[in-house]
């Protein structure tokens, strides 16, 4: 797969300071193993003249505040991918890109992402996720571009993908109608049987 794209109509590789620009979380793991959350903060807000407090500020959002000394090597998925959250977030940038922000994260975790994508966007950022768990992004996005084998599917609303998808409606085959329709009895469930 090739492609270009743009960051505020500019490459990001032209941009004077990129962080600020975007930030994005791709491969949580992608941080040397030896260094402290802290150390791999820092280095990067060195490296793109990013102030030191604001490697402080990340940690805590990212609560992190406690494992920010120790060795990345360490910490479980879930931590890994707080830590790449937090340095998409270093920058403080107006665009996030975040691939999978969910992958290893308990459901304090979900419910923490949940609410600071929410919360981002609610600032006015622009942020885009990619996610295979349709029903968080349910509860998250209000706008989805699906993607299947290469291919645009849909560019829709969450509520718009949902009604043209069937809504509540759910579509079974099986060699045993009637008894699969006798287990489905339930209030405000209708099912209908058709050869």
């Amino acid at each position: 797969t090739q492609g270009h794209s743009t960051v505020n109509g500019r490459s990001y590789a032209t941009h004077p300071a990129p962080l600020t620009q975007v930030g994005a979380l791709l491969e949580a793991r992608s941080v040397h193993p030896g260094r402290s959350a802290f150390n791999h903060l820092t280095a990067l807000a060195h490296t793109h003249g990013i102030p030191r407090r604001r490697v402080e500020e990340v940690i805590d959002i990212a609560g992190l505040t406690d494992a920010a000394h120790r060795r990345v090597k360490g910490f479980s998925l879930g931590m890994g991918q707080r830590l790449g959250i937090a340095a998409a977030l270093l920058g403080d940038p107006a665009t996030v890109i975040l691939d999978e922000p969910v992958n290893g994260l308990d459901p304090e975790g979900v419910l923490w992402v949940r609410t600071l994508l929410t919360s981002l966007a609610a600032e006015g950022r622009t942020v885009l996720v990619s996610s295979h768990l349709m029903s968080e992004m349910a509860l998250t996005a209000d706008h989805l571009i699906v993607i299947g084998r290469g291919r645009l599917l849909a560019d829709t609303t969450v509520a718009e993908l949902i009604r043209s998808a069937g809504g509540a409606s759910v579509r079974v085959v099986t060699p045993q109608p009637e008894e699969l329709k006798a287990h489905l009895t339930a209030p405000n469930m209708t099912v209908t049987v058709t050869p």
